[in-house]
């Protein structure tokens, strides 16, 4: 098993899979031949693979079928239609693919809406670090620990569009006080502690993707790396989407970001590069004075796009490149993401092989950086002043 707190310390190239592994496995979903979409991140470079793990259906039951509620019809990650998976033994059989192939897996969840909204049955730490435990132990009967890289317990914590089980019934904006809040605590700490007593070699966290300026109140005692999910447009003080009028609830703003997304970056590239910089460096900061590693499996340019009319990748690539060599030259990062949009659905993204392999080879230290001015922190105060 890769020990993420010692030994090599060489950054290893992530991609995220999500949910999309298992939920979009029909002709032209992307996934519907493992054998060849992980083939194709072998030829990217790829060295890690994120994927949720559905751990509360394996947990629930490991051969039964959950039909899935879609998270979103507009995007494309996952199905946006209803459909039915069954999570093991799916589960095993990729991991062993992948490990055929020598990737390691990153365990996450989303916490997938199923019909019988099965999550809702989490009703505190113990429960949410049971159903992880029942999880690897199907990997561990399958001698497949070694695998596994490390477990994020869930995806973006606390977002309540993900784990609505923490505050039943809680209205946007309670889970910013839950990430800070002695409950908060209590649900990280111990479920982290529980589950490392029964799998003490697994590194453990929980990622995150907002409140940035709370880090430092955050308890992250128990955790053994640190995975924030690092955009340029959630990086601030300029909100990249409250400027374009995007709310991401409209599947009609495709339209939107098509016409617009990337008039806005252009019209001042230097300051929105100095934004997702400084965000950068702040992480690399929390890391330092944590003493904890970082991965990044989610990251760099604008959260939501796709190959569709008007959505050009080009300045979303250059703008995941750029974040991809700040990352690097912080030298915190142990898993770095080229972008979010790392698989195979994403075709304008996926198809450019030649720029994945040019990106994991500058993460595997193979490939000279060039000379490039880190961000100016004047106008947006640093998570620590170093």
């Amino acid at each position: 098993m890769t020990d993420l707190t010692a030994g090599d310390k060489r950054a290893l190239a992530i991609a995220m899979w999500d949910f999309s592994w298992l939920e979009r496995r029909w002709p032209g979903g992307g996934y519907e031949d493992w054998e060849h979409a992980l083939d194709g991140l072998v030829e990217r470079g790829y060295d890690v693979v994120r994927i949720d793990a559905y751990p509360h259906l394996v947990a629930a039951d490991p051969t039964a079928g959950f039909t899935l509620i879609p998270a979103w019809v507009m995007h494309h990650w996952g199905s946006p239609v209803e459909v039915t998976v069954s999570p093991m033994p799916a589960l095993v059989d990729f991991i062993r693919l992948a490990d055929a192939r020598g990737l390691k897996v990153a365990l996450s969840t989303w916490f997938r809406q199923d019909v019988a909204d099965t999550r809702m049955e989490i009703d505190g730490p113990d429960a949410l670090a049971a159903v992880w435990i029942a999880t690897l132990d199907h990997i561990r009967d399958a001698d497949l620990l070694d695998a596994i890289w490390y477990v994020d317990l869930c995806n973006e914590w606390p977002q309540l569009f993900w784990a609505p089980f923490t505050v039943p019934g809680g209205e946007e904006g309670t889970d910013d006080m839950l990430r800070t809040s002695p409950e908060g605590r209590i649900w990280t700490n111990h479920s982290l502690a529980r589950v490392r007593r029964a799998y003490p070699d697994i590194p453990l966290c929980f990622s995150i993707s907002a409140q940035f300026d709370t880090v430092l109140a955050e308890d992250v005692s128990q955790y053994d790396l640190l995975e924030p999910h690092v955009w340029m447009v959630l990086a601030g003080p300029r909100r990249f989407y409250d400027e374009l009028g995007y709310d991401g609830r409209d599947p009609g703003q495709y339209a939107l970001l098509a016409d617009s997304a990337e008039k806005l970056y252009r019209s001042s590239p230097a300051q929105w590069r100095t934004q997702l910089s400084n965000l950068i460096t702040d992480m690399a900061d929390w890391s330092r004075w944590r003493n904890l590693p970082l991965v990044t499996s989610e990251a760099w340019a604008i959260v939501r796009w796709k190959d569709g009319p008007g959505l050009d990748w080009g300045w979303v690539k250059e703008l995941c490149e750029f974040g991809v060599d700040e990352a690097i030259r912080h030298d915190r990062w142990r898993g770095i993401a080229t972008s979010n949009f790392c698989g195979p659905q994403f075709k304008g993204m996926w198809d450019d092989v030649a720029w994945h392999r040019a990106l994991t080879a500058r993460i595997h230290g193979q490939e000279p950086l060039e000379p490039a001015s880190r961000g100016d922190h004047r106008g947006h105060p640093a998570v620590i002043d170093a």
